[in-house]
Formats: C-alpha cells, sequence, structure tokens
C-alpha cells in the first residue's frame, strides 16, 4: 500500500538509535541502518528522506525519554538528594553497556561530521530541555534559600557536569569517581538544612 510503512517502525527506530549511539552520527552510513533494521536503504530514503532527518527523528524521541527519566528522577522531595538521583541517572546512562556507550548528545556535539545547524538546534534543544527541568526542581518550595547560586545558574552548571562526567567517565572508566565529583558538586550547591 502507498504511504503505508511495511516495516516496525518503532522496533527499527530503536535499531537506528542504537547505531548512531555505538558509532557516532558521523561514522554511521545509511547502509549501517539498512543492515541493522534489516530494511532496505531505498526504503529508509524514502520513509526518512536521509540520514540526517533519520537522525534528527530518534533523537527527538532520545531526548523526551532522557528528559522524563531526568524528571522523574528529580521527583524526590529531598532537595539534595533529588541531584544526587538525577546524577545517578546520567551516571547509569552512559555507563550501561560493555563498552559503555557513553552519551549520544556528547559523542554528537564533539563529532565534527555532525555540524549541521538542524543538529545543533535539536542538541541544543536537548540542552536547553535539560536546564529547564532542573530549574523547575531547584525553584520549588522546599530548594528556597538553599541554594547557593539562583536556581537558573545552579541548573546551568549541573548540564554543564553532566558533560564533564561524560569525559572523565571515557578517561577512567569509574562510576564511583563520578558519584565522588557530583556529591562535591551538589553539596556546594545545595547548603545544608
Amino acid at each position: 500500500m502507498a504511504g503505508r510503512r511495511q516495516f516496525d517502525e518503532k522496533q527499527a527506530l530503536e535499531q537506528v538509535l542504537d547505531v548512531f549511539w555505538r558509532q557516532g552520527y558521523g561514522a554511521t552510513s545509511m547502509a549501517d541502518l539498512a543492515s541493522a533494521t534489516g530494511v532496505q536503504r531505498g526504503s529508509l530514503y524514502h520513509a526518512y528522506r536521509d540520514k540526517e532527518a533519520l537522525f534528527l527523528r530518534v533523537f527527538r524521541d532520545y531526548e523526551s525519554a532522557f528528559l522524563a527519566d531526568a524528571a522523574a528522577r528529580l521527583a524526590q522531595p529531598d532537595l539534595r538528594q533529588a541531584l544526587l538521583d538525577f546524577f545517578d541517572f546520567t551516571i547509569e546512562s552512559i555507563t550501561l553497556g560493555t563498552p559503555a556507550r557513553g552519551c549520544l548528545s556528547t559523542r554528537t556535539a564533539t563529532d565534527t561530521r555532525a555540524a549541521t545547524e538542524p543538529i545543533r538546534a535539536a542538541l541544543r534543544g536537548m540542552l536547553d530541555g535539560l536546564e529547564a527541568v532542573l530549574t523547575r526542581r531547584l525553584s520549588e518550595d522546599d530548594a528556597t534559600g538553599r541554594l547557593a547560586v539562583p536556581p537558573v545558574e545552579a541548573a546551568r552548571v549541573l548540564v554543564t557536569a553532566t558533560r564533564g562526567n561524560v569525559v572523565i567517565e571515557s578517561v577512567y572508566e569509574d562510576p564511583d569517581r563520578l558519584r565522588a565529583a557530583a556529591r562535591t558538586l551538589v553539596d556546594m550547591i545545595v547548603r545544608p538544612v
């Protein structure tokens, strides 16, 4: 039937995301994506136009899930524990797999072959979304008077720290080191009760 996908789109998109995550945007070809999904290259082009459009499609799903999971971790009623739970989530995300899969957004941001404006805009959108999730949590009543800096500034520092954790993890492969640094940062931002 014309206009109807002849493959399981949800499953194919999950496989596409996995390939981009493991190999990086620049190192991934449409042939790689066709092989991973079992969908012919022509069908992928017909359905998604090109590699960039396909990446942006799966990145939207990734961003949505990531931000929802981050918000869920921040829902902890104790501010300090909420931030530690948030860091646990981000650390678990980058250390999953063997070898560890790292961070899709950071990998893409440092990939010179992914430096197109639509991809950079998608990355900014995700980081801005993460900053907004953190700012909302840091602006709740229980955070009033406990922050060493205003909520927006604290959120920006926390987002930046999550990106730095990706680099440190790739060098040291030591999640405990990341958690210790996160505890120190949280202690610097959140005053004791």
